[in-house]
Formats: C-alpha cells, structure tokens, sequence
C-alpha cells in the first residue's frame, strides 16, 4: 500500500491500522513525513489570520499530504460550541457538569459534531477535562468540576457524542489549572497525587476511544508538558495504551524541536514554527532520530485510517449551524444546569417557584440582566448569531406581568425600581473581561525567540488561496461589543471569590426594598456569598448559552424543575481552599482541594459538593451493596413531594482505612440522574467496577485494590447528613 486511500479500504475490510499506516508513510518522502508534524500554515500569515478573526472563521489544516492522498485533519475548538460561526452556544462545560447527566452530555457532543463537520473541521478540540484546583482558575468554566470521577464521566460522554460524526482532542495534559502563569510554572506533585487526582479523567476518555491527546502550557516535575516523555511516553502510551496521536497547545506549546518529537509529541500546531526552524538540526546533532519522525507520522496517518469511514461521511448544511434542534437542545441544558442554592419561603411560601399568575411587575435588576454574556473571550468563544438574555427570557415566559430592568448602576435608582415590584430578580456576577483564558503579551516576552522568521513565499501564496477559496467569511454577531471586542478578551485568573463590591452592594439594597428578591450568580465557578443570607433565594445560573435567559426562566416559573447539583464545593471562606497564587513560577499540587480539602481539614461547605435544592421533597428511602465481579449499589429514591422532579443519587466511599494512609477517606464513586414522579419510589442500581477502589503504589508504579472493608455513603451530596451507610468486603484479588 503507498496511498492512503489503499491503506482506508485495507483497514475497511479488516486490516490493521497501524500496518496500514506504516505502508503509506514508507511511501512518503523524508521531507513528506517531516511536513506531518506540524501545522500546514506559515507562522506569519497565520498569525495576522487570526489576529483579524481566522480563529472563527475557518479550521486549522495540519498533516496533509496530497501525493500519498493523507487527507490530514482540521481542527476547531470548543467546548462550548464550534468556535467556527454561526453556531450554537451551549451552556459552558461548567454549567453541563451541574447536570450530572452524562446521557445529556453526550447527545450536546453530537450536536457539536455535527456543527463541526458542517464549517469544514473534523477535529473537535473541545474536551477540556483539566480538574478545577481551585475556582479562581481563568479557565474553570471550560471544565466539568472539581472530582475526577465525575469530571471523566462527563468528558467521557461528550467524546462519545462528538466521535459519531468527527475526532475529538482531549486537553490539557496535564496539571493545567491556572491561567496567567501558564507559560511559566512548573507543577512539582508527586506519584499517588498525579494519578489519582490529575490523570485519571484523561485515563477514562482515553479508554472511551479519543482520538487525540493535547499537551499543555505548563511544566509538570521540570520538563514542559510538550515536551514530558514520563506523560507522553510513559504513562499514556505504555501504561494507558494509547493509540492516537498527540498535539501540542498553540504557539507556544514546545520549546524544542527534537525533545518534543523523542519525547512524544507528534504535531506542533497550529503554525510551522519551531520544529519547521530547528528540527533538521535536532535529527543532525540526535537530538531526535528519524525513526521518531517515522513513528510519529504512523501515529497521524494511523488514527486517520481508525477514523476514516466517520470523516467521510457526507459533511451536514450549514443549516444544522444552529437550527431548532440545537438550539432547544442548549435551553434544556440552560435550565438544568441552574442549580438552586436557596429558597427560603416568605409568607410561609418559598419564593420559587414564581407564582405567575399572581405576579402584577416583576423587578429584573442588574447590567449583566440584559447583555450579550457567553463566558470566556479566548479559545472556547463562540459566535452565536443571537442571544435570549434573562430579561428576553422572563418577559416571554411572563406576558401578563410588567417585567421592568434596571441596570443597577444607580443602587438607590435600582432599589426603588425592586420595592415597587411584587419580586425582584438581580443577575450578578462575572464577564469574560474577569474570567477565561489569559490572552495577552504579559509572561510571554521570553518566548519571542521561538518565532521564525520571514514566511516562504510560496506557501504563503498557498495559504492565501487557500484563505481566498472559503469566502465568504462569517461575520461577528452584532451585539457582540456588549461586552467585549470582537477579537479575544484578556481573560486570566480571578483574584478573588467575591463578588465585585457593586454587586454585593446592589444585592444589599434590592434585599432591603424588596423581601422577594432573587439572586442569579453568573460566574464560571464557585463564588464566595456572604450576602446570601440577606435574601431568600439563590441560584447558580453560569454562562448558560446562547438559549440561557430562556432556560432560567423555565426554571423561575417553575415550568423546568431546580435539578442542578454543585460540581464543586462553595467555601464559606476563600481561606479554606490551597492557596492559590496566579503569577506563581512554581507550585505543589498534592491531594487535596475542593471537597476532599474541607472534610479533611472538619471545614463545613457554604454550599457542598454534589448540592442542589428541587421544587419538591426527596428522600433516599433505602441502599444496600454487593460484591461480586463488581460493586453493586442499590437504592430507592422516593418523590415525597407534589411534582415531578430529578434526583442526582451519589456514592461516595473508601477503604476503612483510607485516612490512616494520608489519602482521602472518601472519594466518588458513582452517580445517577433520575427521574421520579410524585409520590412514587425509583430503584436505582449503579455498577462500580472493582478497579475504580484501586489507588496508586509508587513503589510499584502500578494501581493495587487494597483488600479489607470499604465504607460507602449513599447520598444526595458529598456532605449529606441523612445519607445512607453500608459496608461491603473486598477480597483479595485471585493469585
């Protein structure tokens, strides 16, 4: 076989991939294998391509090589949509981990892949499964949460659902969680803390099939992530067994040559830039050997043979961008994310539901009420081409009331406006100018000799062409300016849980006109509510999409059940969680953050992991477990309230002696989203493998089932009193 069209009907009829790719790349000129590792645009042309808005406009080519028909691949990112425009704007990634619903999660990733094939890529860079540290982290929002169980399953799932119709890129590997130092810090953790706590979420969506593995920024034990032969090599090639291939983050995510390529990284994008300067000498000197090139080209071509019967596929209209479906989809996914932290009743009632036939004006108080507000301005924007604010969202889902906003810039004027009101609505919280991606030339000046220079002429010409033939460009959606310019926000690390004193002010003074009043936090993770106890209800209501102001309000009036649960812990204090410095050039990440941190430390949550309040009255009524090939956990939800609503059933547990050996008494285990009708009982079984108790021998450097007695809880959140206590005995495993 010397084309790849050969090799794709080979592996079609049964053939081996790698095989397969081995024979195509054997054909290859050394200068063809050599073009596979690394973007196809020129680093000058592509970078004043995306400083002028290429980022949303059209893919990033990379590894294609026409002679021998290698049809490379196009990336786009995520993960809150296809970044290419028009497209949908889900809720963000933070926001779907509140659903805990996997099965959701998955049909969002098939939309997404369908919105992908649709602009022309075929590589989905959306699956960004970093766990959240800590919530100041720039990027929270892009992840699922704090726990890696629960991180995984929901990565897992959106893989699945994007792996229908395209490739998906899991990222960033590894200990990426922190924004303005990312160009610069180095990660020192040790063994256990590294795979029990930042690795295995990427373990669980390798496992799931994904196709590529992006690096990160950040160094991890001394060597630069795009770089680190002990995670490239080591551990996800020869522990997990990976078979796909690896890309480094954009621009700056190598810092040489032949280290990268030896170590295992097998495609610098998204430019021809380091290794298009330095490789030929690193392959001079041995820094990197051309059987390196070789087997990284195999990689590339190999997992295009695995995924070749996807991308050739018939690619959807761009009438899929964003048609009904999707969109319904993302208002689903608005309103059951919106997790109720509080509601306190007044008048013997609690305040939500609204009552909306009795409401005669409604007070919706507060700037970010009315404005075009998706989260994060760098890689994961996307450009939705309309946005149904809170305020759109409850004059529809209100007709008979006067549905009235003020911006809150004036408190006395906004106060005033909520006493005249029977209730009153205040949406708070964060924008994309103080949270997200950290763009910006702070922390990057050392990086300039990484540059090339002048492009070659002739592929620049090609590029252009290329440019020229995807004509015409999408445009930027009109209210974008609402908050932001067009091109990417700064972004970066928050410096503070709190809310911005002007909210917290404002919250103060709407509570005092006006007893009903309601809170909606918009943020990408855990806020820090002193105030919360001055109003009766609050909810966590995150960039929720492009459909987010319809998805509150179905929640508000009650027509959507409060069914959101905390994928993180809300700290009473910032205090109570690791320290968290964002210009830090070096720190230690051990085991302990988030809800592992304050049950350890006796520290009670504001709002606790795994927490969310209904509309009606839940109880886990029984739960047993069993061991045989695997861990059975039975037990029954019943709905003791008057409506139709959704439980999250959560098992937490650990050896008896887990604590003695300085680990987590606790960890997640398993998690169930279901439904159950008034009145009536669910029985709810979860099946946990046994080697999901394992935890990590450094002496062995493999994972080991500790024998002995395990201590489960079956709860509705990680610090639930009422939760049920069962104990099962693990023996030891067979020979």
């Amino acid at each position: 076989m010397t084309s790849f069209p050969e090799a794709a009907a080979d592996v079609a009829a049964g053939g081996d991939p790698r095989a397969a790719a081995a024979g195509v790349v054997a054909a290859m000129t050394p200068e063809e294998r050599q073009w596979c590792l690394d973007g196809d645009v020129p680093f000058g042309a592509g970078l004043a391509d995306l400083a002028t808005g290429g980022y949303h406009k059209r893919p990033f080519p990379a590894a294609r090589v026409d002679r021998v028909g290698v049809p490379g691949f196009a990336f786009s990112d995520g993960p809150r949509g296809v970044v290419i425009g028009p497209a949908t704007c889900f809720p963000v990634s933070m926001a779907r981990g509140a659903t805990w619903d996997v099965d959701l999660e998955e049909r969002i990733g098939d939309a997404i892949g369908k919105e992908l094939r649709a602009v022309g890529a075929d590589l989905y860079g959306g699956v960004c499964v970093n766990v959240l540290r800590h919530p100041a982290w720039g990027r929270a929002q892009e992840t699922y949460g704090e726990d890696p169980f629960h991180v995984g399953e929901m990565g897992a799932a959106l893989t699945r659902g994007v792996q229908r119709h395209a490739m998906a890129c899991v990222k960033h590997f590894a200990c990426n969680s922190m924004e303005n130092a990312r160009f610069k810090v180095d990660v020192a953790v040790d063994e256990v803390a590294l795979h029990e706590v930042f690795l295995p979420h990427f373990r669980r969506i390798v496992d799931e099939g994904a196709a590529v593995v992006m690096s990160a920024y950040n160094s991890v034990n001394g060597e630069w992530c795009g770089q680190n032969r002990a995670l490239l090599t080591d551990v996800l090639r020869d522990e997990w067994g990976f078979d796909g291939f690896v890309i480094s983050d954009w621009i700056f995510g190598l810092r040489d040559a032949g280290p990268s390529l030896s170590a295992g990284l097998d495609v610098e994008m998204p430019y021809r830039m380091v290794r298009a300067q330095r490789l030929g000498e690193a392959l001079a000197s041995g820094e990197a050997t051309a059987d390196d090139v070789d087997a990284a080209a195999t990689r590339i071509v190999a997992t295009l043979l695995r995924f070749a019967d996807v991308l050739v596929a018939p690619r959807p209209g761009a009438d899929v961008l964003a048609c009904p479906e999707h969109r319904a989809l993302a208002r689903e996914v608005a309103a059951r994310s919106a997790v109720l932290l509080r509601n306190e009743p007044v008048d013997a009632r609690p305040v939500l539901p609204l009552d909306s036939a009795g409401l005669r004006k409604v007070a919706v108080v507060g700037r970010l009420a009315a404005v075009r507000n998706l989260g994060d301005g760098g890689s994961s924007d996307v450009w939705a081409p309309d946005v149904v604010t809170v305020l759109e969202g409850l004059r529809e889902a209100l007709p008979a009331a006067d549905v009235v906003h003020h911006d809150g810039s004036d408190v006395d004027a906004a106060a005033a406006t909520a006493a005249e009101a029977d209730v009153a609505i205040v949406v708070v919280g964060y924008t994309r100018a103080d949270e997200g991606e950290f763009i910006g030339t702070e922390g990057t000046a050392h990086l300039t000799d990484l540059m090339p220079g002048a492009d070659d002429e002739d592929l620049a010409e090609r590029f252009a062409a290329w440019v020229a033939a995807q004509q015409p460009d999408p445009e930027p959606p009109a209210d974008i300016a609402d908050v932001s310019e067009v091109g990417f926000a700064t972004g970066g690390d928050r410096t503070s849980l709190r809310l911005h004193p002007e909210h917290e002010a404002l919250i103060a003074s709407v509570a005092a006109a006006n007893p009903r009043t309601i809170v909606a936090v918009v943020a990408g993770s855990a806020v820090v509510m002193p105030w919360a106890g001055q109003v009766p209800a609050v909810l966590q209501s995150w960039y929720s999409g492009m459909e987010g102001g319809r998805g509150l309000a179905d929640v508000l009036v009650g027509d959507v059940d409060a069914s959101g649960r905390l994928p993180f812990t809300v700290p009473v204090d910032e205090a109570d969680l690791p320290a968290f410095d964002r210009d830090a050039d070096a720190v230690v990440y051990d085991r302990w953050h988030g809800w592992w941190k304050l049950e350890r430390d006796g520290r009670a949550a504001a709002y606790p992991f795994g927490f969310g309040l209904s509309y009606t009255a839940f109880q886990l009524t029984s739960a047993a477990a069993e061991v045989g090939d695997e861990l059975v956990v039975r037990a029954s939800v019943r709905n003791a309230g008057s409506r139709r609503g959704s439980e999250v059933v959560q098992v937490y547990g650990g050896h008896e002696n887990a604590a003695g050996t300085g680990r987590p008494a606790r960890r997640l285990l398993a998690f169930a989203r279901v439904e159950v009708e008034p009145g009536a009982e669910e029985a709810v079984e979860l099946s946990i493998p046994i080697e999901r108790l394992a935890v990590r021998d450094p002496e062995r450097h493999a994972w080991r089932v500790e024998p002995g007695t395990y201590v489960l809880d079956v709860a509705r959140h990680a610090a639930d009193a009422a939760a049920h206590r069962v104990t099962v005995e693990v023996k030891p495993p067979a020979g």
